[in-house]
């Protein structure tokens, strides 16, 4: 099976070719006006140098910023509301939480940038009432009419429709879908009872609304690549779209409900993170994936991607109550701006220069220097990029330093260049040490993951802030989220609200749910061409102890309900639970809040090829010198002669002892003094920290 994974990231945008025998990586400028314009150029590039016809394509993985962008940058589509009369303002009032508790002088972006504006919300005459979703209040449909008349007028074709209890009784809202297509047949419809059929109609409604706003020019963009694709000879090839919960949808699929891509490309990378340190003997990693524009952190216990509660999942300041692996998004990457803010203190981010202009050294019209620039100028990034296709003007750094940072602080170039990278990386040690001691974990205990372009350049400096005694580098750091793209299953999700508490649990009626959660589960993967052999289904319980506001999810076993199952269940929420909290609680009853179904479409597995045996000496390897800058024990910055390789030519059994730079295409490796690296047998770099200067 041929395959090709494809990440857009702010500034590159990633491929990886994978086949039987044969693994190819490229990386090519993302193209913000159009993404899918790079995506083209980039895979006719990858075919060509692989020799591969594009008929002879099998899957193509996406994992794209498309939806995230529009709701960061406020680019969505006009939306219009419908709701239960009483309840337009929900969207407004959210839950009187603010993220500053004691500020009055804050935005609040669903008030300022609503994702539905208040004159577009219509309330309507209608009730379903718990627990048996009953109709209390009939839907008054002519009110329906005049509303929908009236966003026609206003040129409204992206509509949410949001009931009370709607995840009960879904009956009222399938029939305002009927009526909206009487009126406007092209409306883009998202039902609160399909997108998120669940209890807390803040974060319910939010979400309804949020697809809405994403979903017609992410269905049009899904529409057009995949068309774009057809037209270029990839006739045979199925796209697919990596989800924030880890797995990959069809393109009709997403194009359907693209909320679930809010974090898809980041969930790429933890995936393939875990799938290169399994190559390893190592079982506790801290993922740092630097790109152009952000830096991704994920703790990854045994390897286990963490799942944020469905309360915490917020992109651009909105709720996405969807399932989104837990990864802390910091703005730190290789086009950070290095800038003098207005109260004289310097900064680095998280403004990015991203692709166009980008950093100043790539002389595209960028005049504020950025980390990339340091990089340059301390000699740790060479003068040509991506294999040599992109060439770096290093005077064009000089310049952007010397006339912005170096007079207003009064220091040398070298010395503002090395600034930037401190603030840099202590930037990504704050947010490392928040993301670890936030669950308990010590990440003195864990080895660095480094990936993306720039996260090699970093990695061994914020180890060795960390008191970390190990990096990881895969053999593709600039492509691992592609990577991760092509070791993913097809996965949907779909959940219902069923409350119950463990001393009254109905096995029947858990039985009924499940069974009828499955069969949608069931359903979407038999259209989506899955053999019946390689459909997994894996049922999902989220608890909390009777008061509490926040649940946990625990797998149930499959087959019938029974008093042994649900046992089973609860004691892997109590070992859950201490494992989040520290501690747990079992003489208090457990509340069933959401019931869950993953339906997995099992796909071919990656292979995985090991690379040549050689020895110690990495002198194979060489390619010359040059002088690095690095600080000393006296925190000085020094010129210390540095060894230069090519990773193409390391052998498994290679060791090479800092300073060192490893060059590939699609990223370069520090090697700091005093670190040695070593080269496993799939050609997984892994770097041993001297971390005794900072644990003295």
């Amino acid at each position: 099976m041929k395959r090709i994974g494809i990440d857009v990231g702010g500034t590159f945008t990633d491929f990886i070719y994978v086949d039987e025998d044969q693994t190819e990586v490229y990386k090519t400028s993302t193209t913000p006006h159009d993404p899918s314009v790079g995506i083209m150029d980039g895979i006719h590039a990858i075919c060509e140098k692989t020799g591969t016809k594009p008929e002879e394509i099998d899957e193509i993985f996406h994992g794209t910023t498309i939806a995230t962008n529009m709701v960061l940058e406020r680019k969505g589509s006009e939306v219009g509301m419908i709701t239960t009369e009483g309840f337009r303002d929900v969207l407004q009032t959210a839950r009187h939480k603010r993220p500053y508790n004691f500020s009055i002088m804050q935005d609040l972006p669903w008030q300022t940038h609503p994702v539905c504006k208040r004159r577009n919300r219509y309330g309507v005459t209608e009730r379903v009432v718990p627990p048996s979703g009953a109709v209390y209040k009939p839907l008054d449909e002519e009110q329906v009419r005049k509303a929908v008349h009236k966003m026609k007028r206003d040129g409204i074709t992206a509509i949410a429709v949001c009931f009370m209890f709607s995840f009960l009784n879904p009956a009222h809202e399938r029939r305002v879908k009927e009526l909206i297509l009487e009126e406007i047949p092209d409306a883009y419809i998202s039902l609160r009872s399909d997108i998120a059929p669940r209890f807390r109609e803040y974060e319910s409604f939010t979400t309804t609304c949020l697809n809405s706003y994403v979903g017609p020019k992410t269905a049009a963009y899904i529409e057009n690549l995949i068309n774009t694709l057809k037209a270029s000879g990839f006739v045979n090839a199925n796209l697919h779209l990596m989800q924030s919960g880890g797995g990959v949808a069809t393109g009709e699929a997403a194009a359907e409900q693209p909320v679930n891509l809010l974090m898809s490309g980041p969930a790429g990378g933890v995936l393939g993170a875990c799938y290169t340190a399994r190559l390893t003997e190592v079982n506790d990693i801290i993922t740092l994936d630097i790109g152009g524009t952000s830096a991704d952190i994920a703790v990854l216990p045994n390897l286990r991607p963490g799942m944020k509660h469905l309360l915490d999942t917020q992109v651009g300041g909105f709720s996405a109550m969807v399932p989104m692996i837990d990864i802390m998004t910091i703005g730190a990457g290789g086009g950070s701006l290095a800038y003098i803010d207005e109260g004289g203190f310097f900064r680095v981010g998280p403004e990015s220069a991203g692709a166009v202009p980008g950093p100043a050294c790539y002389d595209r019209g960028g005049k504020v220097p950025t980390v990339t620039d340091a990089n340059i100028l301390l000699g740790r990034l060479g003068t040509e990029l991506l294999g040599g296709r992109m060439t770096i003007r290093p005077e064009l750094a000089v310049q952007a330093i010397e006339e912005t940072l170096a007079p207003a602080l009064n220091m040398p170039m070298l010395d503002c260049a090395q600034g930037i990278i401190d603030i840099m990386n202590s930037n990504m040690v704050r947010a490392i040490e928040k993301e670890s001691i936030r669950r308990g974990r010590d990440a003195r205990q864990f080895a660095l993951f480094a990936c993306g372009g720039a996260g090699a350049l970093h990695a061994c400096a914020v180890a060795r802030m960390l008191g970390m005694k190990q990096v990881m580098i895969p053999l593709n750091p600039g492509a691992l989220c592609a990577v991760g793209l092509c070791t993913t299953d097809l996965l949907y999700d779909f959940s219902k609200t069923s409350m119950m508490l463990s001393t009254k649990v109905d096995n029947e009626r858990l039985q009924a749910d499940f069974e009828e959660l499955e069969a949608k589960a069931h359903q979407r993967l038999i259209e989506d061409g899955v053999p019946e052999s390689d459909i997994r289904l894996k049922r999902i319980i989220e608890c909390r102890y009777e008061g509490q506001g926040y649940e946990l999810r625990a797998e149930l076993d499959g087959g019938n309900v029974t008093p042994e199952s649900v046992a089973g269940m609860l004691e892997r929420f109590h070992m859950a639970h201490k494992d989040f909290f520290g501690r747990f609680y079992g003489e208090t009853p457990v509340e069933f809040a959401t019931l869950r179904v993953e339906g997995v479409g099992v796909m071919p597995q990656l292979e995985t090829n090991r690379i040549e045996v050689g020895t110690q000496d990495a002198s194979g390897a060489l390619t010359g010198h040059r002088g690095v800058y690095f600080k000393d024990h006296g925190e000085k910055l020094k010129l210390f002669e540095t060894s230069v390789y090519d990773r193409a030519k390391l052998k498994a059994g290679n060791v090479v002892s800092g300073p060192a730079i490893i060059n590939q295409m699609d990223t370069t490796i520090v090697v700091e003094p005093e670190c040695i690296a070593g080269v496993n047998e799939y050609g997984v770099i892994l770097i041993d920290i001297d971390c005794t200067e900072r644990n003295g």
